[in-house]
């Protein structure tokens, strides 16, 4: 008799997965439908049994049963655990017991070779239009470590599939502000500010920990995250709240997970996908699944994509500032020659721009020498931007015969950033600055998981990540260089627990505790007069960036789930979330970040599967908020911590699928009050400021010492920072057939982000970022395997600020159109 295999998307991937569909060998987890869903969930289980057993001996994997539809087994049914099996031998046998050679950077010209033979490939494989479901398909979730509907699990989140993330929009990162609700993504030159409930990051040091934790394949992200191209993604997830406890520190916000498609063990097959538009956009990306032996795989996957800037650079080097040209590769391997499986990925990721493209702020110091119009720039240096990374992941997996599993997760990542930029962007030879980043980054996390087919499950594990940044910058400062450069070494490392209880078939008692500890140190100063003959050869040094921090901190979540029915979920829950203090040198430093989140929420399916709602309401106590300002010491831009604050809201969403109509929205209130501080303004300092704050009595004397008294402001007292008060979004869609099997499937998406505020002094003029309501359309062809879009976004062409760095504004992409031409196989 042989049981159901593992899925091959588990936990590494991330802690939500929507399971599109299952094959008769059990590849995915059956998702089981509103309609009849016990029955069909029991009659996948039973066709894993021996075709000749008596019904009553058939072993069911219990661990994959909604907990509705465990207290419905009948007795004489035994229960097992999941095992691994082998795999069938494979269709097409000879073609793929060869070894394969990938090249990871792979050349544009290379590339499109790549996609047309994708696209020739139906020789080796043809499948099957699947027929549209008329209702919606569960979303199955994994981020309690368990494989279970999200319409049963006390979490605030959002799941996009990869095939789903076009309709959407969604093609890198900064895209998902545009379909997940109290999501914001704001650009700060160097990084990205992402904050989830104004939640995340306010601060561009490097010393800062992101307070929302980003994963690629399983793997935290280091403080500057990749903007890199979505390819070949499996899904991408959101998850909104501090999340303490699995995930650990630098979660206070939220979490994001992006994770790529995995190989496969029973097909040949992938897809090529080739498009072109406006601003001569040239994106093509694609992926093939080779199975070698009955218990090995491998998937190669690859990106290419180019576009012209969106500005004019009417400077003397007419540069591209924000034109892309990034190429990415990605190589899976999968081992699963029983109960032991082992996965591996290997990335290498390479992208290079004109630059960044960014205008002075109206009101600012250098905003008068500007050129008119926002597309419009006058930068008086050639400028680029060049970003190179390489992620490694292995994940390996064991199960034992009594259904506990062992998990183990290691990683390397490796990113080397070199920029050069006019940082006043005006023509006068004011400030042109060079940025040199390396970030390297050591990660371990190993669990124990618990059968589930008991009343209580659980989960133990241990965390290990070391992080080393460097961080070399060069300001000309109009002859007078400035040099400021950074070493820092982050060790973090955590233990935790999470158990679930089943009081009685429809209540769970829910309870997780993490231990986090964290340690940097770290080596820098400022350096002035480089170059120059009366001073040192290396400069004289006017700051010492140097100093070291140590920390620890405990966070948890305590829930209470009551589930009255198979279709109705009632919540409340407690969580703590921490993100680690640091230094701004020997003498300053700064503190954690805790916020206390108190949820409670209602989920349901209703209309036999056609509409499915998610409701809640949270209030944060929110401590310790880390922003960046003038650390007095030693005068640098440092990071302090700000008095309590409140933040507290409502967020809905709603899916719907009635035959050819679908549609989808998601709404988020968040309403925030940040305490009061003093501070110094920095764009009312005059250039050339340095220096610690001077002794009572002592004239300014740059780069001695400097005066700021005069400049400091109170701040604070309002909201927090990057957190609209509304943010908001939907699409609808309509399939229509047509002749000959094919169907054309018109969408509409809108997206919706209130005003906020990038500083506690919280001008009008200078630190506000304006709502957008922004349009994107996609009309889609399908014939068999064959797709055809036609894409659209930024429909009216909203011209709007997306964030802001020092005295500067970076703006939103204007519209955009082409075509797409997509081939499965």
């Amino acid at each position: 008799m042989r049981s159901r295999p593992s899925p091959e998307t588990l936990p590494h991937t991330g802690p939500l997965t929507e399971v599109m569909k299952y094959n008769s060998v059990g590849q995915a987890r059956f998702a089981e439908g509103r309609r009849g869903g016990y029955q069909a969930w029991l009659q996948h289980q039973t066709a894993f049994a021996s075709p000749t057993g008596p019904p009553h001996a058939m072993a069911v994997d219990t661990a994959s049963a909604p907990r509705s539809f465990k207290h419905r087994l009948h007795p004489s049914i035994k229960t097992s655990a999941p095992r691994g099996i082998r795999r069938p031998p494979n269709k097409i046998p000879g073609r793929h017991h060869k070894m394969v050679k990938v090249a990871l950077q792979v050349p544009s010209a290379t590339m499109a070779t790549a996609m047309a033979l994708c696209l020739s490939a139906s020789a080796l494989a043809q499948s099957a239009p699947q027929p549209a479901s008329d209702t919606l398909q569960d979303i199955v979730v994994t981020a309690e470590r368990r494989t279970e509907n999200l319409q049963d699990v006390a979490i605030a989140a959002m799941a996009i599939s990869g095939d789903k993330l076009a309709d959407k929009a969604v093609t890198r990162l900064s895209d998902l502000q545009f379909a997940s609700p109290a999501l914001t993504v704001t650009d700060a030159g160097l990084t990205q500010s992402v904050n989830i409930r104004g939640i995340g990051l306010a601060s561009g040091s490097p010393q800062v920990a992101n307070g929302v934790a980003t994963y690629i394949d399983g793997l935290f992200q280091p403080p500057i995250v990749t903007t890199n191209s979505f390819y070949d993604i499996a899904n991408v997830e959101v998850l909104r709240g501090p999340q303490g406890t699995l995930v650990g520190s630098n979660s206070t916000g939220g979490a994001m997970f992006i994770t790529s498609k995995s190989p496969e063990l029973d097909r040949v097959g992938g897809y090529g996908e080739v498009a072109y538009g406006n601003y001569a956009t040239v994106a093509t990306q694609g992926a093939i699944n080779i199975p070698l032996t009955d218990t090995l795989a491998i998937r190669l996957a690859a990106n290419h994509r180019e576009h012209n800037s969106y500005y004019d650079d009417v400077g003397p080097y007419h540069n591209q500032p924000g034109g892309l040209n990034e190429t990415d590769g990605r190589l899976g391997v999968l081992w699963r020659p029983g109960a032991f499986q082992a996965l591996l990925k290997v990335e290498a990721a390479n992208k290079n721009t004109g630059g960044y493209a960014y205008r002075p702020i109206p009101g600012t110091q250098y905003a008068d020498d500007a050129v008119p119009g926002i597309r419009n720039l006058d930068y008086n240096a050639p400028t680029q931007n060049s970003e190179r990374a390489i992620i490694n992941s292995l994940e390996l997996r064991y199960e034992f015969e009594d259904g506990i599993t062992l998990r183990s997760l290691s990683g390397f990542q490796n990113k080397r950033i070199n920029n050069l930029y006019d940082s006043d962007a005006t023509e006068p030879a004011t400030q042109t600055e060079q940025q040199y980043v390396r970030e390297r980054e050591w990660s371990e996390e190993v669990n124990i998981l618990s059968p589930t087919n008991g009343p209580f499950n659980w989960i133990v594990g241990g965390y290990y990540q070391r992080n080393k940044i460097d961080v070399d910058i060069l300001n000309e400062n109009a002859g007078f260089p400035t040099n400021i450069g950074t070493k820092n070494n982050k060790l973090t490392t955590g233990v935790f627990a999470q158990g679930g209880y089943q009081i009685t078939p429809e209540l769970e008692l829910q309870v997780g505790a993490r231990e986090s500890w964290f340690h940097v140190t770290g080596d820098g100063g400022v350096y002035i007069g480089r170059g120059i003959p009366v001073f040192p050869a290396n400069g004289l040094q006017v700051a010492d960036t140097a100093g070291r921090h140590d920390d620890s901190m405990p966070t948890g979540k305590v829930a209470l789930n009551w589930k009255p029915d198979a279709d109705t979920l009632f919540y409340a829950f407690a969580a703590r979330g921490y993100k680690p203090g640091g230094f701004n040198s020997s003498t300053s430093e700064f503190s954690p970040e805790t916020v206390w989140d108190y949820e409670v929420g209602w989920k349901s399916t209703l209309l036999d599967g056609h509409l499915r709602t998610q409701l809640g309401a949270f209030y944060n106590d929110y401590k310790g908020f880390q922003f960046g300002r003038i650390d007095l010491t030693n005068g640098q831009n440092g990071v302090v911590n700000l008095a309590d604050a409140t933040i507290k809201g409502v967020e809905g969403q709603v899916q719907a699928k009635f035959g050819a109509f679908g549609a989808d929205a998601g709404f988020a209130y968040v309403d925030s009050q940040l305490g009061s501080i003093t501070v110094v303004d920095q764009r009312l300092l005059p250039p050339g400021t340095l220096g610690p704050q001077c002794p009572a009595g002592t004239a300014s004397n740059p780069p001695v010492c400097f005066d700021y008294t005069g400049y400091l402001r109170t701040g604070g007292g309002g909201p927090n920072l990057f957190s609209p008060k509304w943010t908001g979004n939907a699409g609808v869609d309509y399939t229509i057939d047509l002749p000959s099997g094919m169907t054309l499937t018109p969408r509409l998406n809108l997206a919706y982000v209130g005003p906020s505020y990038t500083d506690i002094l919280y001008s009008r003029v200078t630190d506000y970022l304006a709502a957008r309501t922004l349009l994107s359309a996609l009309v889609t062809l399908r014939s068999g395997d064959w797709t055809v879009e036609a894409y659209a976004t930024n429909l009216t062409d909203r011209k709007y600020v997306t964030g802001q760095s020092g005295n500067n504004e970076f703006y939103g992409a204007p519209r955009e159109y082409g075509l797409r031409l997509h081939r499965e196989f």
